[in-house]
């Protein structure tokens, strides 16, 4: 009987020694879904406690948002990922600018779908800007952005330049939006815990 109960005790320890407990959702609540579990376990134990107050709607939003980018990043941070979309959006408007419809649409279906930096967007908000008010402006924020995005490379594909043309002033007051919620001080998070590796 002792040796019964020692193998969950141990394991138990285990699991609450290196974290992975604070990661599982409160007796009662809903599960935290895997995804998040994982980019948690690189978040500062700040970071950890500001997800783990999220409502499950607002963490399942955070996902399936996630889940419309499957490219995930090893090292590369929101503001390296920042760049290569202003680079895409500059591909749009020199593609636009010489009427080369092919490299305006798949510019601007490199933009809608970036990559999701190391650790997920969430480490790179400021602390107070994660709560569930705040965060719940992402949704309208990525179909303004990405949304726009995917309509030029339709308007794109179709031969409408014009029609094309007239969603990059959409695309960009989606990113100035986003920038004035939530950019702050550009750089790199202090809510990771572990340095980037060169």
């Amino acid at each position: 009987m002792k040796k019964t109960l020692l193998i969950p005790l141990a394991l138990a320890a285990s699991l609450a020694s290196s974290g992975l407990m604070a990661a599982d959702a409160p007796q009662g609540a809903a599960p935290m879904p895997a995804e998040m579990q994982n980019m948690m376990k690189v978040f500062t134990p700040e970071m950890r406690q500001k997800v783990m107050a999220l409502s499950p709607e607002l963490k399942g939003t955070i996902v399936k948002l996630h889940a419309g980018h499957p490219r995930r990043a090893k090292e590369t941070t929101l503001r390296q990922i920042m760049h290569e979309i202003l680079s895409e959006y500059q591909s749009i408007a020199s593609a636009l600018a010489t009427d080369n419809a092919e490299q305006a649409a798949e510019a601007a279906r490199r933009l809608a779908s970036h990559r999701i930096p190391k650790g997920g967007l969430l480490p790179y908000f400021p602390l107070d800007k994660v709560n569930n008010n705040d965060l719940a402006v992402l949704p309208a924020m990525n179909t303004i952005v990405e949304g726009s995005a995917l309509k030029l490379a339709e308007a794109a594909d179709a031969g409408d330049m014009p029609k094309a043309a007239s969603y990059m002033s959409d695309i960009m007051t989606g990113c100035v939006a986003c920038h004035q919620k939530f950019r702050g001080v550009p750089g790199v998070s202090a809510n990771l815990m572990t340095p980037l590796s060169k």
